[in-house]
C-alpha cells in the first residue's frame, strides 16, 4: 500500500486576484489593488494584489495606514459570499488532480493525492501542471505536499520564509549594544562542538514544497512554530523562550509541553508529524436550490425587487417540488453594481413550497437592502430545506371540520412566520405539556417553528394550578401548617379572605433539586382582600427549614 500523501494549495491572494479576473482588461497590473472589510469602527485590508505586496502593505493593515502610505492603491469591498463560492468552483476544478478535495479556510484546498501522483509524471510534475494551470487562470499559488495534512499546511505557507519572531524585541538586531556582544560570546557551538542552527529553507522554487516520504520531520525542523496551526498567543509565549522553530519542539518532552502551553499545542505537533491521524473528508455534491435574475439595468425600488420576486418564487418553488423538498429558510441575495452583495433571510414555521406563504416574508425583508448605485442581479435560494410531507387522506380528512384545522393551522403557523422576520424565529415559543408531577416541570417551552401545537391537554386530577410561576419567594407567616390571617408578602401586608386546600406534592425522590430540598409541600390557593389570587405553598422542611413561600398567581 503506498504511504498516504497530502497535498495543500494556498491561494494567498484570493480576493484580489478573484476581482483582478474581470476586470483584466480594465485594471493596469502595475497600480497596487486591495480589497478591503469593515472590521468593528474601521476598515482593513484582506487582500492584497502582487503590486500592493510590493507597495509595502500587508494583510490586516488599517486603510487609512495603507492610504497613507500609497496614495494611488485602489480598493474593493470584500464580498466573502462570492470568494467561497470562487473557493468551491476551484474545489471542483482541482478533483482533476484527485477525487479527495475539500476546503481548508477561506483561501486554500487539501487533496489526498496517494495513488494519483504517476498519473501526471510524479509529483514534481504534478505540481508544475498546477502551477502552470493556476498561472494561466491569474491566480497566486503556493503549494505543499507531504505525508500529513499539517506537514503539506505548514509547508505551502511558510516554506522559504525563515524564521520571524511575533514579538517586538525579540529579534538581537533591536537588542542594546551590550546584550548584542554577550549574545555574541554565547555562541556554543562554534568553541564547544555543539550543533548549529538549521538554516532556513532558500528561496528558490518557493512556489511550492515537497517532503519526501518519510523526511515530514526533517523538512519542518526549520519551519517556525506558527506554521503549526497554533493561536498567537502560544506563538508568543514559545518565542520569549528561544523555541521558534518546530525542530525545537519535536525533541522537547510531551509532557512539559502541554503543563506550559496546554494540550492543543501537543496535538498540532503530533498532526504535523503524522502521529495522530487527521483525514482529509472530501465535501459532499450539495444539492443547491436556487434561481436568479439578471437585471438589464440597475433597480433600487422595492416595487421593481418584489416583481422579480414574483418571477424567482415560482420557479424555485417548482424546482422543490420537483425534488420532493420543502423550503425551510429562504435567502434572497442581492448582487450590487459595485461589486458587493447583501443578503436577507426568512425562515417559515413550517416547511413549505407555496410562494404565496413565503413572499410575504421576503417583502418585510427588503427595506432592510440598501441597493446604493443599484442591484445587478437577484438570486434566490432555498439554504434549508426538508422532506416534504406527501400524507394523503382519505374522504375522511375531506370533510368540512378537517379543512378548517388545516386552514386554521396554516393561518397560525403564517402569524409564526410573521412575527419571526421580526423578532427572529427563537423568541417565539409554545407549550407543551411535560411529564412530572412537579408544578415547574408540568409544563416544557418549545420553540413554535419547530414543534406541532398540542391537539388537546390530558386530563389532571385536583385543583387547579395558575398559569402565571415564578421561583419561590418567601412569605413571612406564622409557621404552621395552616394559613394564617395576616402575612407579609413582597414587602406588603396581605389580608386573607379565602383558602382552598391543600394540595400535597411531593419531590421527585430519584432526582436531587435544589428547589425541592424544603420537602413535602402543601399548596393553597390564596385570596385576599385586595382580591389576588396567589399559590401559597407550606414546606415541611427536610434539608432546609420549613416556612410558607409564593409560587404564582392566578389571572
Amino acid at each position: 500500500m503506498p504511504a498516504r500523501r497530502i497535498l495543500s494549495l494556498w491561494f494567498p491572494a484570493l480576493g484580489a486576484e478573484r476581482l483582478l479576473r474581470h476586470a483584466a482588461t480594465a485594471h493596469d497590473p502595475t497600480v497596487p489593488f486591495a480589497v478591503v472589510r469593515d472590521t468593528g469602527q474601521m476598515q482593513v485590508l484582506s487582500s492584497l494584489s502582487p503590486a500592493a505586496r510590493d507597495a509595502g502593505l500587508h494583510t490586516g493593515q488599517p486603510l487609512r495606514d495603507a492610504m497613507a502610505m500609497c496614495p494611488q492603491l485602489v480598493t474593493r469591498l470584500r464580498n466573502a459570499q462570492a470568494e467561497a463560492a470562487f473557493l468551491t468552483t476551484l474545489r471542483r476544478w482541482a478533483t482533476r488532480f484527485s477525487p479527495w478535495v475539500a476546503e481548508d479556510g477561506e483561501d486554500g484546498l487539501v487533496l489526498d493525492t496517494t495513488g494519483c501522483a504517476h498519473l501526471f509524471g510524479g509529483e514534481e510534475s504534478m505540481l508544475n501542471e498546477i502551477e502552470e494551470s493556476c498561472t494561466a487562470l491569474g491566480l497566486s499559488l503556493r503549494a505543499g505536499l507531504a505525508d500529513s495534512r499539517g506537514a503539506a499546511w505548514a509547508l505551502a505557507r511558510f516554506a522559504g520564509q525563515g524564521t520571524v519572531s511575533h514579538r517586538s524585541g525579540d529579534a538581537i538586531d533591536q537588542e542594546a549594544r551590550a546584550t548584542r556582544s554577550r549574545a555574541a560570546r554565547r555562541r556554543h557551538w562554534t568553541r564547544r562542538g555543539g550543533t548549529a542552527p538549521r538554516p532556513a529553507i532558500p528561496a528558490a522554487h518557493a512556489s511550492h514544497r515537497i517532503a519526501a516520504p518519510g523526511q515530514t520531520r526533517a523538512a519542518l525542523a526549520p519551519l517556525p512554530v506558527a506554521a503549526l496551526r497554533i493561536e498567537p498567543a502560544t506563538i508568543e509565549q514559545l518565542n520569549r523562550l528561544g523555541l521558534r522553530q518546530i525542530g525545537d519542539l519535536a525533541g522537547q518532552p510531551r509532557a512539559g509541553l502541554a503543563r506550559r502551553f496546554g494540550k492543543g499545542l501537543v496535538h498540532r505537533l503530533d498532526q504535523a508529524l503524522g502521529a495522530t491521524p487527521e483525514p482529509v473528508s472530501p465535501a459532499r455534491p450539495d444539492t443547491r436550490f436556487a434561481t436568479r435574475l439578471t437585471l438589464p439595468e440597475p433597480i433600487g425600488l422595492i416595487d421593481d425587487m418584489l416583481a422579480a420576486l414574483d418571477r424567482l418564487l415560482p420557479r424555485l418553488c417548482e424546482m422543490l417540488d420537483e425534488k420532493g423538498h420543502a423550503a425551510r429558510t429562504v435567502a434572497l441575495q442581492a448582487f450590487l453594481s459595485d461589486g458587493t452583495m447583501q443578503a436577507v433571510h426568512v425562515t417559515l414555521a413550517r416547511p413549505g413550497t407555496d410562494p404565496h406563504r413565503i413572499r410575504p416574508l421576503l417583502a418585510m425583508k427588503l427595506d432592510e437592502i440598501e441597493a446604493g448605485f443599484g442591484i445587478d442581479m437577484l438570486r434566490l435560494e432555498a439554504v434549508q430545506t426538508e422532506p416534504a410531507d406527501r400524507v394523503h387522506g382519505g374522504h375522511d380528512h375531506a370533510s368540512r371540520h378537517s379543512r378548517s384545522r388545516r386552514a386554521n393551522g396554516a393561518a397560525l403557523e403564517d402569524l409564526i412566520g410573521r412575527l419571526g422576520a421580526r423578532i427572529g424565529m427563537e423568541a417565539i415559543t409554545r407549550r407543551h405539556p411535560g411529564d412530572s408531577h412537579l408544578p415547574e416541570k408540568g409544563a416544557q417551552v418549545l420553540a413554535a417553528a419547530w414543534s406541532a401545537p398540542c391537539a388537546a391537554w390530558p386530563a389532571r386530577p385536583g385543583p387547579p394550578r395558575p398559569l402565571l410561576l415564578w421561583p419561590p419567594e418567601p412569605v413571612f407567616a406564622p409557621d404552621h401548617p395552616s394559613p394564617a390571617e395576616h402575612f407579609r408578602w413582597r414587602g406588603q401586608e396581605h389580608r386573607l379572605a379565602t383558602a382552598r386546600g391543600p394540595e400535597r406534592i411531593a419531590p421527585e425522590w430519584w432526582l436531587d433539586m435544589p428547589d425541592w430540598r424544603t420537602g413535602t409541600r402543601d399548596y393553597w390557593t390564596i385570596t385576599t382582600t385586595e382580591g389576588l389570587r396567589l399559590w401559597l405553598y407550606f414546606a415541611h422542611g427536610a434539608a432546609l427549614s420549613p416556612g410558607w413561600f409564593c409560587h404564582g398567581s392566578f389571572a
